[in-house]
C-alpha cells in the first residue's frame, strides 16, 4: 500500500480521538482552561448527557479579540513558551489542543471578554472550519458553547453509553474539580436541573458533602502530613467503617490536577492494612503537593497520569500521613438498634462466671497469660501517633462461646473473642521477630515436609525471614525440608501445613515488609482462641486487658473488628427510659 499524507480533517479527528474520550472529556479540558485562566465562578451547563450542548461559563482573565481565532489552532497555548517549561508544569491544561480538538468534532462557538476590556468578541466552528467571528456583548470572562457533539464521527457516539450514564460522568468530574479547587464555585445544570454545586468558600469537607452526603462528609478524618522537601499531603479519608466495594472513591490529586495513580492508591491500601476488611475499600479525598520538577505529567493526552521522581517519597508521606489519623482516630463501631424493632430471635445465654479447670488450661496454652517483662510488651510505632484508648471494661460474662460481653463507662461492649486475640497476638508476634527473639516450639522428631520446586524457591528466597519468625529446619534431598521448630503456640495448624501455606502467601509478596506483616497475621490466627472456646472470667479478663494495651484494639489484623459497642443511650432508648 503507498505511503500518504492524512488528510487535515482526518488528523484532526484522529487527534481529537486522543484528547475528548466522551463529554465528560470536553467537560473536564473545558473547566480545566477556565481554572487556569483564574475563574472564581464557572457554570457547566449540558443537555442529553453532553452531546446535545455544553455550555461552560467562567469569570476568568477571558481572551483578547486578537486572539479568539488563534485559540482554535492546533498546539496553540498560553500555558508554554519552550520545552523547558515542560519540566516544571503548573497549569493543567498545557498542550493547546483541547478548544481545536473538541471544535473538530463538534460545532463550537467560543465567546469571550478580556478583563479590562470594554468589548469581547466570539467566533464559531464547525467540525474545526470557522464559519463566522464577530463582536459580542458579554460579561468578562469565556464562554464556550458546544453543540452536536461526535455528530460528524459516528463511530464513536456508538460506543458510548446512554444520556444518563454519560451525565453521571460528567457530574463525577465535575465534582473532582470541586474537591481540587474548593475556593472555586462551581455550578452544574443538567436537562436545566441543579445537580451539583459547590460555594467556592475553601471548605473541602463542604465540598465532599456535596459529592455524597453530610453524614458521610461529616465522619471522615482529616489528613495533614509533610516532609522536609516541600511536598504536603492534606484531606480526608474515612475511618474503617465507612467504606465501598470499590475503588471509585479514593480520588487522588497531585498539584491540583485530578490524577489516576496505581502508586498512590497502593500508599493508602497499606495504611488501611489491618484496619478494614479484605475486598472494602475506603473513601479518600487527598491533595499532595509536590514540587513541580518531581513530577512528569506528558505521560497521556488527557493528563489523567503523572510519574514521580521520587516515588519512594511520596508513597512514605501518604503512607504515614493517612496511617497516623487512622491509628489515632479509628473508632470502635456502635450498634444502633432501630426504633421500636422487635428481636428475631432470643438473644444468646450469657454463660456462667465460673470456667472449668480445662478451659483454662486451653486458654493459657495460647498465651493468655498477663504480660511479663519487656518482650511482652505492645508494639509501639515511633512514627504513628498512639490511638484512643479503651474505656476500663469489666467483664460480665461469654456469649456464644463466641462473645465476650463487658460494661463500659459509656455502655455495653460486645468482644469478638477470636479477633480480639488475634489482634493481641499479632502484636506480640511482631514485637519478637523485631527483637528476633521469636518463641520457638521445636518438634519431637523432625518432620519431612515434601515441597513443590516453586515453594523450594521461595523457601530459598525468603528463608531468613522464615526463621525471623521461628521455622527451623533445613534441605533435606531433592524435594524436601527437614522441619525441626515452628512458631510456638499453634493450635489449628500442623507443622506442615502452616509452612506450606507460609510459603504460598511468601510467593505473592513483593515487598518484605509487606510479606512479614502478612505472616504475622498467619500465625497469629492459628494461635488465637476460637469461637466456641468457653473461657473463664479470669481468662476473658487477662484478654481484655492485654487488646486495651495493643496499638490498634479496634480491628484484628486482617481488618475485622474486635468489639461492637451498644451505647448506654441506645438501652435507655430501646427499654423506654427516654
Amino acid at each position: 500500500m503507498p505511503i500518504r499524507i492524512l488528510d487535515p480533517h482526518v488528523a484532526a479527528k484522529i487527534a481529537a480521538g486522543e484528547v475528548v474520550e466522551r463529554p465528560a472529556s470536553a467537560v473536564k479540558e473545558l473547566v480545566e482552561n477556565a481554572l487556569d485562566a483564574g475563574a472564581t465562578r464557572v457554570t457547566i451547563e449540558t443537555q442529553g448527557g453532553g452531546l446535545q450542548l455544553i455550555r461552560i461559563t467562567d469569570d476568568g482573565e477571558g481572551i483578547p479579540i486578537l486572539e479568539l481565532e488563534l485559540a482554535l489552532e492546533r498546539h496553540a497555548t498560553s500555558k508554554i513558551t519552550s520545552d523547558a517549561d515542560l519540566g516544571s508544569i503548573a497549569t493543567l491544561g498545557f498542550r493547546g489542543e483541547a478548544l481545536p480538538s473538541i471544535a473538530a468534532v463538534s460545532r463550537l462557538t467560543l465567546t469571550s471578554r478580556a478583563r479590562g476590556s470594554e468589548q469581547g468578541a466570539y467566533v464559531r466552528a464547525r467540525e474545526g472550519v470557522l464559519e463566522r467571528k464577530g463582536a459580542a456583548g458579554c460579561a468578562e470572562g469565556t464562554t464556550v458553547l458546544v453543540q452536536d457533539l461526535f455528530a460528524n464521527v459516528p463511530a464513536r457516539r456508538k460506543f458510548l453509553r446512554s444520556e444518563a450514564s454519560e451525565a453521571g460522568r460528567i457530574h463525577r468530574v465535575v465534582s473532582h474539580l470541586a474537591m481540587a479547587f474548593p475556593h472555586v464555585r462551581f455550578q452544574l445544570v443538567q436537562n436545566g436541573k441543579d445537580t451539583f454545586l459547590s460555594l467556592g468558600d475553601g471548605d473541602l469537607r463542604r465540598v465532599l458533602a456535596q459529592a455524597y452526603d453530610a453524614a458521610t462528609a461529616d465522619a471522615l478524618l482529616e489528613v495533614s502530613g509533610d516532609d522536609s522537601e516541600a511536598r504536603s499531603a492534606l484531606g480526608f479519608v474515612s475511618p474503617p467503617h465507612v467504606n465501598r466495594a470499590n475503588r471509585s472513591a479514593i480520588s487522588l490529586f497531585v498539584n491540583n490536577r485530578w490524577v489516576q495513580s496505581p502508586m498512590l492508591v497502593q500508599a493508602i491500601e497499606e495504611a488501611y492494612r489491618g484496619l478494614l476488611m479484605e475486598g472494602r475499600h475506603p473513601l479518600v479525598c487527598l491533595r499532595l503537593t509536590v514540587p513541580t520538577s518531581e513530577i512528569d505529567a506528558n505521560v497521556h493526552p488527557t493528563k489523567q497520569e503523572v510519574r514521580f521522581q521520587k516515588e519512594g517519597a511520596v508513597f512514605g508521606l501518604v503512607q504515614r500521613a493517612v496511617r497516623q489519623v487512622l491509628v489515632a482516630h479509628s473508632p470502635v463501631p456502635v450498634v444502633a438498634p432501630q426504633a421500636n424493632a422487635w428481636p428475631a430471635r432470643q438473644p444468646y445465654q450469657l454463660f456462667p462466671l465460673a470456667a472449668s479447670p480445662s478451659s483454662q488450661q486451653t486458654a493459657f496454652a495460647v498465651g493468655l497469660v498477663p504480660p511479663r517483662g519487656p518482650a511482652q510488651e505492645p508494639v509501639r510505632s515511633e512514627q504513628t501517633p498512639m490511638p484512643e484508648t479503651l474505656p476500663a471494661l469489666r467483664v460480665l460474662g461469654q456469649a456464644g462461646a463466641t462473645y465476650i460481653v463487658a460494661e463500659g463507662p459509656q455502655g455495653v461492649y460486645l468482644i469478638d473473642q477470636h479477633a480480639a486475640h488475634e489482634r493481641v497476638r499479632y502484636e506480640i508476634v511482631q514485637q519478637q521477630v523485631k527483637e528476633r527473639q521469636a518463641d520457638v516450639q521445636g518438634l519431637l522428631e523432625p518432620l519431612a515436609v515434601e515441597l513443590t520446586p516453586a515453594q523450594l524457591h521461595t523457601l530459598e528466597e525468603w528463608k531468613s525471614t522464615l526463621a525471623g519468625f521461628g521455622f527451623q529446619g533445613e534441605a533435606f534431598g531433592e524435594r524436601a525440608y527437614l522441619l525441626r521448630g515452628v512458631p510456638a503456640g499453634l493450635r489449628d495448624a500442623g507443622p506442615a501445613a502452616l509452612l506450606s501455606e507460609a510459603l504460598d502467601l511468601l510467593a505473592l509478596a513483593q515487598d518484605p515488609s509487606r510479606a512479614a506483616d502478612s505472616l504475622a497475621a498467619t500465625i497469629a490466627c492459628h494461635s488465637a482462641v476460637r469461637a466456641g472456646d468457653t473461657l473463664s472470667v479470669q481468662e476473658m479478663t487477662v484478654l481484655v486487658r492485654q487488646l486495651e494495651a495493643t496499638q490498634s484494639p479496634h480491628t484484628c489484623p486482617h481488618g475485622r473488628p474486635t468489639m461492637l459497642h451498644l451505647s448506654a443511650s441506645s438501652l435507655e432508648r430501646e427499654f423506654g427510659r427516654r
